[in-house]
């Protein structure tokens, strides 16, 4: 029974630490540019002929 309630809080630990993870990054912009990653792709500068 001891190893079950150990358990449990090891996994609340980590579910805590994700979760601080998270709002550190929406807090320090990570998620902040919604267009670029559209239109990445489409802004491809290397020169093809430079690869041969």
């Amino acid at each position: 029974m001891k190893i079950i309630i150990s358990l449990i809080l090891v996994s609340l630990l980590i579910v805590i630490g994700f979760i601080a993870a998270f709002f550190w990054a929406v807090s320090s912009g990570q998620y902040d540019d919604d267009y670029t990653p559209s239109v990445r792709i489409l802004l491809d500068d290397e020169d093809i002929s430079l690869r041969q």
